[in-house]
């Protein structure tokens, strides 16, 4: 085993890594994009996307990061001999720090949720209330919360920390999205939006809008661009054959996409049969914040005590995915302090968390100037164009041969593989074409 830590067990990484790209992204982000760009349509092309690009960068960042077995910064500064890359990993350092600082909010709002439900059970229903409010107090105790259930599993390092806690949450998670389900199917309303979600608007899958759309879900969603993945790539063995890992990752993520949509959407339709409005009053299914902290609390509240338990796995649910993604964008800056600067792990976990944690404090304080603005900042932009950056090292500065002998160390067949003889002209042309083009239609 590395002495800087390595997944002790396949199945450890895939959930790992799966948790990283299963967040609110999945659950919160791709029902709510689905409900605001067609339905079914928006469905169809994310399927597209995640396999025509976000699986080609996954790959990138795999395969850099075990090559390395480095931090993001010094990884690709390996690969291109020169500052290039070191500016590119510090850019990554810095959007990654900025989405965890909005993340660690939103997580903190899921935890007051989830809590929320606990006070209604229990009859407390003025700090149940304080709980669902939106108030300066509430929002800096949760956000420090999920920064110390956050900085708890970081410090434990790769397998006592990250595996441990990722081979005990992914599970869970997938236990209660299929109890949810099961039971959301039973109520009046939902088959209406099943429908909505499976059968699409061929005319709307070639929509701009929808492309963009769906090509910012794949990227956030499967966290690419910032370094998770690489970092997760340099735990991962020698051994392993890195395409396949990589695909199951991708697997486990849509899967859990599309299970999220199969739940959220019919329960929109069952909170419209509840008497709940789930339309704006140009005619759109209503998404985003609206759908998860208003929609959905005002359907549980119809179900009466049964809709308090359900309230509590769902929010529960939430909780989990937003708390495996910080996992591993924690790791990220926290690698290149122990790596680069010599830091024990503990403290460079803390220091890391109480920056990160400083930069929420000020969104939070000033969240109607700042909040939106971090996160099209980070999401929209920054996030895209680095993918696209770690498609030019992949594919123009990294040496072809020095790939292949990093894949034939998991594979000694891999130059005889379906995946070398596409993904890496595909890597090289293909990709930084296709997420250039849409970034500038997104401008």
């Amino acid at each position: 085993m590395s002495a800087r830590g390595e997944f002790s067990s396949r199945i450890g990484f895939v959930l790992a890594a799966s948790g990283s790209a299963v967040g609110l992204g999945n659950i919160w982000g791709f029902p709510s994009q689905v409900a605001s760009n067609g339905g079914a349509a928006f469905v169809l092309m994310y399927l597209v996307l995640t396999f025509l690009l976000a699986y080609p960068v996954l790959m990138a960042e795999l395969l850099i990061g075990r090559a390395t077995k480095s931090n993001m910064v010094d990884a690709l500064g390996q690969i291109s001999n020169g500052r290039s890359g070191r500016f590119v990993g510090i850019w990554g350092l810095i959007t990654v720090s900025l989405i965890l600082a909005f993340y660690g909010i939103v997580g903190g709002w899921m935890l007051a949720y989830t809590l929320e439900a606990l006070a209604s059970i229990a009859g407390m229903s003025h700090f149940a209330d304080w709980l669902v409010s939106f108030s300066l107090s509430r929002n800096l105790i949760f956000c420090a919360a999920f920064m110390l259930l956050t900085v708890g599993i970081v410090s434990g390092g790769v397998v006592n920390g990250i595996e441990r806690w990722s081979v005990r949450l992914m599970p869970t998670l997938f236990v209660i999205m299929l109890l949810l389900f099961g039971y959301v199917m039973t109520q009046q309303g939902a088959m209406e939006g099943l429908k909505v979600y499976l059968l699409p608007n061929f005319a709307e899958v070639l929509n701009p809008d929808l492309l963009i759309s769906a090509m910012g879900q794949a990227f956030f969603s499967m966290s690419l661009g910032v370094g998770t993945m690489l970092i997760y790539g340099s735990y991962v063995s020698h051994k392993e054959n890195l395409p396949r890992l990589g695909a199951a990752v991708s697997l486990v993520d849509i899967g859990v996409a599309v299970l999220a949509g199969l739940l959220i959407i019919p329960a929109m339709y069952v909170a419209l049969h509840n008497g709940v409005e789930i339309f704006t009053d140009g005619g759109k299914l209503l998404s985003e914040d609206t759908l998860i902290f208003t929609v959905l609390p005002s359907l549980f509240s119809t179900m009466g005590m049964v809709g308090a338990f359900v309230a509590l796995a769902f929010f529960l649910l939430m909780s989990i995915a937003a708390l495996t993604s910080s996992i591993s964008m924690l790791e990220v800056p926290v690698s290149y302090i122990v790596e680069h600067h010599k830091l024990a792990r503990q403290k460079a976990v803390w220091l890391v968390a109480a920056v990160i944690l400083a930069a929420s404090t000020i969104i939070i304080i000033n969240f109607d100037s700042l909040f939106g603005v971090v996160i099209a900042l980070t999401t929209r932009y920054s996030q895209p164009l680095l993918g696209l950056m770690l498609c030019i090292f992949a594919g123009w500065v990294w040496r072809r041969n020095a790939i292949l002998q990093e894949l034939k160390k998991g594979d000694m067949q891999a130059e005889y593989s379906w995946f070398w003889r596409i993904w890496p002209w595909y890597v090289k042309f293909v990709c930084p074409l296709i997420i250039a083009v849409m970034f500038y239609r997104s401008l």
